[in-house]
C-alpha cells in the first residue's frame, strides 16, 4: 500500500460527503440525492479490490451516518457501504485489466440498489418511522437512477486516482 492511497481515499470521501450534504440537497429529486460516497466506494472497489473497498466503505458509511442532517440510527450506512465495497470489489477484473464501461455502470446500478436496500431494510428492522414500506421502492429506484446518471462524471475520476496512486503490479511467472 502506498502512503498516498489512504489520504487520497479519505480526501475523496470527504469531498463526496461535503458535496452530498451541501450541494446536492438543492438538486434533490423527490427528496432523494445521489450517494457520492457510494460512488467513491464502488470506484475504489473496481480499482483496488474488495478488502480495501470494504474498509473504505465502513469509513465512508460512518461519516455519512454521523454527518448532519443525519436523522437515523448510526451504523446503517456503514453496514450498507461495507457490503457494497465487498460485493463491487468481487467484480474487479483480474490481472490489471480495466473493467468495461458496461461493467462499471452495471456495478454502480447493482451497488446502488444493494446499498440503498440494505440501508432501507435496516431502517425497517429498527422501526425507523421516516419512510413507509410503500415509499422504499420509489426511493431505491430514484437512488439507482441518480447514481447511474453521475457515474460517467465521478467514476473515471475516482478510478483514475486510485490507478495512479498504485498501478497494478504485473505478476512474473
Amino acid at each position: 500500500m502506498t502512503s498516498l492511497r489512504v489520504p487520497a481515499a479519505v480526501a475523496a470521501v470527504a469531498l463526496a460527503l461535503v458535496l452530498q450534504v451541501t450541494l446536492f440537497p438543492h438538486l434533490a429529486w423527490q427528496g432523494v440525492v445521489p450517494n457520492l460516497c457510494l460512488l467513491v466506494v464502488v470506484g475504489a472497489a473496481l480499482t483496488r479490490g474488495p478488502q480495501f473497498a470494504a474498509v473504505l466503505g465502513f469509513a465512508a458509511g460512518v461519516v455519512l451516518d454521523l454527518a448532519p442532517p443525519a436523522d437515523h440510527a448510526a451504523g446503517r450506512w456503514a453496514l450498507a457501504l461495507v457490503v457494497v465495497g465487498y460485493v463491487a470489489g468481487r467484480v474487479r477484473p483480474e490481472h490489471g485489466q480495466r473493467p468495461s464501461a458496461t461493467t462499471v455502470v452495471a456495478t454502480v446500478a447493482a451497488s446502488s440498489f444493494v446499498g440503498t436496500s440494505v440501508y432501507a431494510l435496516t431502517g425497517l428492522m429498527l422501526q425507523d418511522p421516516a419512510v413507509g414500506v410503500g415509499d422504499l421502492l420509489q426511493v431505491i429506484a430514484i437512488s439507482v437512477v441518480w447514481d447511474v446518471l453521475l457515474t460517467p462524471l465521478v467514476l473515471p475520476l475516482v478510478m483514475g486516482m486510485f490507478r495512479r496512486l498504485e498501478p497494478d503490479r504485473v505478476a512474473l511467472s
